[in-house]
């Protein structure tokens, strides 16, 4: 096992990260964990930080491990959360901690930036992004009303995954995925805006030049070759994004599918050659993320498992003390209650973070007519059962659009076919539901029963996936997405889910959905 050669993935979540190391054999691809630690924010005068410097320390760690352990390492790739930077300054240094997007700075800032900077609508014909108040454009807003120190005298501005790649090869890149996620890409000319940056007082050589997924960034520095152990490895810039490198590893068998990133928020989208830019994309907020091989994320940002896990923690027993059911034990009572009985929309506000979930629901319930849950079952059913149909009405948008964009069917999978202008456009024919929601079978069940297409579970763990498979990629080990695809679906278990008999009650269900949610 030692002599085979390895893939060095970084894998950075808002709460967590690890190291993996992965290797692709007779067509599968094998991984293993090498280190877990958490991610911390530090609060201090007022703001929260992510810790950089202890990222760094980590992911130098793990390649002192693999070099004890004398693997060899081909390459090393970091994916990170979205949105986030950091600033460097004429030295060389950073500046300070990078502000966290979960920082109370931001709250009013969007809509002071919208207002009296550049207007709603003409940021979403730039860039197609969403609007979130944390978003990085708002962020450097927000910094340069207060006079933010580090921004003042930046150099450099690097969003995460490309300043702990700098910090391994001393070359500042601006990785495509990641950058997209900041409102200030320009998903037509593919680079950042000079618009949007100008409106923030910051200039295109504040940042780093635009690099696609699996491109080299460059090789480990002489310092960190000497602290580690290993050689010049070749550093390369995977989906910076983690959502982009989780799409990268949807097992999927050709173009007709949709994807589900299931797990605290739900991502549900589409890969699409063009970003689609338009009044109902404005109307419904979707969002064009950048992709992998040229390709665009349209998708829409979904309440998840985040009301259920909220509820978790409060439900109390009998006697008053917490409840110490097990998943599987709560879900499957809650498969003994009613269905339908309560009906939520999971993106109200009402849920954004209310002092009490179970509260927020029950109120919303009352205040909409409806049987108010009360037990620990009855709210978690009240919770699946709105899921899935928010995905019903996601994933209707989601064909529309695709509809309005697809190849006729027999050119589907072959992008060098020339189609005939009679033939029927091809549907979407399948979910694709990956992350750590991807366990819940029966969520997954109303999910392909809501629908009425088969949905397939699996892999949990896509993001370092995507991460490996795009390094392979970039080392020529692969050809294509496909074929990253095709390995990934022979080395993974995935679960199929088949729609059950019960369209009608769904189709009554949904019909009851869009009367309570209008």
């Amino acid at each position: 096992m030692e002599n085979k050669a390895y893939f060095f993935a970084v894998d950075l979540g808002a709460t967590s990260g690890r190291t993996i190391i992965g290797s692709i054999a007779d067509g599968r691809l094998e991984q293993e964990e090498i280190t877990r630690f958490p991610n911390n924010l530090i609060e201090t005068g007022g703001h929260f930080y992510w810790d950089i410097y202890a990222l760094y320390f980590e992911m130098i760690r793990g390649l002192k491990e693999v070099a004890r352990r004398g693997l060899t390492i081909t390459s090393i790739g970091i994916d990170t959360w979205g949105v986030d930077f950091v600033f460097v300054g004429d030295d060389g240094a950073i500046l300070r901690n990078p502000m966290a997007y979960r920082d109370p700075h931001t709250f009013e800032a969007m809509d002071d930036y919208l207002c009296h900077i550049v207007q709603r609508r003409e940021v979403y014909d730039i860039t197609g992004i969403q609007f979130m108040n944390f978003n990085s454009l708002f962020q450097l807003y927000a910094m340069q009303k207060a006079g933010n120190t580090a921004m003042k005298h930046c150099k450099k501005v690097l969003f995460v995954p490309d300043a702990l790649s700098w910090m391994l090869t001393g070359e500042a890149v601006c990785e495509y995925t990641i950058a997209s996620t900041s409102q200030m890409l320009d998903p037509r000319t593919g680079d950042l805006s000079e618009r949007l940056i100008e409106s923030v007082g910051l200039t295109r050589g504040h940042f780093g030049r635009m690099v696609q997924p699996d491109t080299q960034i460059g090789v480990l520095t002489e310092e960190v070759q000497k602290m580690t152990g290993l050689g010049p490895v070749p550093v390369i810039a995977v989906a910076g994004h983690d959502t982009g490198a989780a799409v990268a590893a949807v097992p999927a068998k050709n173009e007709r599918f949709a994807y589900l990133s299931s797990g605290t928020w739900s991502l549900m989208g589409i890969e699409t050659k063009e970003a689609i830019i338009n009044d109902r994309s404005y109307e419904l907020n979707f969002t064009n993320e950048g992709g992998i091989e040229g390709t665009t994320r349209f998708l829409k940002n979904i309440c998840g498992m985040w009301l259920y896990e909220r509820c978790r923690k409060e439900f109390k027993d009998s006697t008053g003390e917490p409840l110490t059911a097990s998943h599987q034990e709560l879900q499957g009572s809650a498969m003994q209650v009613e269905a339908f009985r309560s009906i939520i929309n999971p993106d109200d506000a009402a849920f954004a973070n209310p002092s009490s979930m179970i509260e927020a629901i029950q109120q919303y319930c009352r205040k909409t007519g409806q049987a108010v849950p009360e037990t620990p079952a009855e709210i978690c059913r009240c919770i699946f059962d709105s899921l899935a149909l928010r995905y019903k009405q996601v994933f209707g948008w989601l064909k529309e659009f695709y509809l309005s964009t697809a190849k006729p069917s027999s050119t589907v999978g072959d992008p060098t076919a020339k189609p005939s202008s009679t033939e029927p456009v091809a549907a979407l024919n399948v979910l694709h539901v990956i992350g750590g929601g991807s366990l819940n079978r029966y969520l997954n069940q109303f999910t392909a029963d809501a629908l009425g297409v088969e949905v397939l579970a699996g892999p949990q763990e896509c993001t370092a996936i995507g991460n490996i498979m795009l390094q392979a990629k970039a080392m020529g080990l692969v050809k294509d997405v496909w074929e990253m695809r095709a390995i990934i679906a022979a080395s993974v278990d995935m679960v199929a889910y088949h729609p059950s008999d019960n369209k009608a009650a769904w189709d009554e269900a949904y019909d009851k959905y869009l009367e309570i949610t209008k």
